[in-house]
């Protein structure tokens, strides 16, 4: 006899998943998946470093398709909040250009590190925002369409503010081509995501239909501007790997813990307070490891290398610990504000 319970009224067949419930599931992906790669690609460039060694000639092609993969992503209503909320914006943006450069001294420092690798912390430190941080907030039910703005004005803002932070810290003894840096910052930043946005305005609608696959396209990017950096840097990493993992794990930490901390000193809310926390320690790793290359040894791109790994896995970890933190409160677990799925932005 044929069963008929699947077409019963009381059956419980499956439903299919909500559109939050798939964002979410997207997010994940995209936020576990980036770090393994990289990492992988990392373990094998390090041990078997002669098929990466190419890749260093084209890391400023690599940096501006990330960019423009951003650009991309981006909707002019994300700029709007600049004037309906500036404060938070304000706040985050200067803490970040405050407190990771600062703080990338200080544990330089106090680690001991030498100048190539005290360079590379700092510069990793005065880079904008990474755009993993939107996924994060997400996760971790903070403000995204605030992470949003904040990472794209720091982005804009980084061709003048990154050569200056460099220029007033960076020391003697390591120095600095700022007006050479601000340029190559509007090439390989500014411009491609100015044009990204621009297309995404004119281009609204094919834009919309490869989103999607922006996400993954950033990730192989990002991969071609590490993997070269830590196969220059094989033997370097091998003898001195340990001492600067804890620095790029401790530089990240006192960017959670600071950034948060600046947030709840202006009285902003839980949410805005975690976004705050996210945007100051997730860095745009892929741009410093680049950017120090290009201007130091490849040495001083090893931070940014190593921070491509940990900024993901220390986000991932961080949205874990906010959602325990809502759970045993009690919070609902309500979709955060977004402008769109999260998961198409990527670092």
């Amino acid at each position: 006899m044929t069963s008929h319970a699947n077409s019963s009224p009381g059956s419980s067949a499956p439903q299919p998943p909500s559109a939050s419930a798939r964002e979410e599931r997207s997010a994940r992906i995209a936020v576990f998946a980036f770090p393994a790669f990289i990492l992988l690609g990392a373990i094998l460039a390090l041990f078997m470093p002669s098929p990466f060694l190419p890749l260093a000639e084209h890391i400023s092609v690599m940096i501006a398709i990330i960019m423009l993969c951003m650009g991309l992503t981006l909707t002019l209503p994300d700029f709007t909040l600049v004037i309906r909320r500036p404060l938070p914006i304000l706040v985050g943006v200067i803490a970040q250009f405050v407190i990771m450069p600062l703080g990338a001294i200080l544990v330089a420092k106090l680690l001991g590190l030498n100048p190539m690798l005290a360079i590379g912390l700092l510069m990793l430190g005065s880079v904008p925002g990474g755009t993993t941080s939107n996924v994060v907030a997400y996760l971790a039910r903070g403000d995204v369409a605030l992470s949003v703005t904040m990472t794209s004005v720091s982005t804009l803002l980084s061709p003048l503010v990154t050569p200056i932070i460099m220029l007033l810290l960076a020391g003697e003894e390591t120095p600095v081509n700022g007006t050479s840096m601000a340029w190559s910052l509007v090439q390989t930043v500014l411009l491609p995501v100015i044009g990204g946005l621009v297309i995404r305005v004119i281009f609204d609608r094919f834009v919309s239909l490869i989103l999607p696959i922006l996400p993954w396209l950033s990730i192989l990017a990002i991969g071609g501007v590490v993997f070269p950096a830590v196969a220059k840097s094989s033997e370097t990493l091998l003898s001195i790997g340990l001492i600067i993992i804890a620095a790029v794990i401790i530089h990240n930490l006192l960017g959670y813990a600071f950034g948060y901390g600046a947030a709840k000193v202006f009285g902003f809310s839980v949410p805005v307070a975690r976004t705050t926390s996210i945007e100051v320690a997730t860095q745009s790793a892929g741009l410093a490891s680049g950017m120090s290359g290009k201007y130091w040894s490849a040495e001083a791109a090893i931070p940014g290398a190593v921070a491509a790994v940990w900024h993901n896995i220390s986000g991932a970890l961080f949205a874990f610990l906010m959602r325990r933190i809502d759970a045993k409160k009690g919070v609902a677990a309500t979709s955060p504000q977004s402008h769109e799925d999260p998961s198409t932005v990527v670092t």
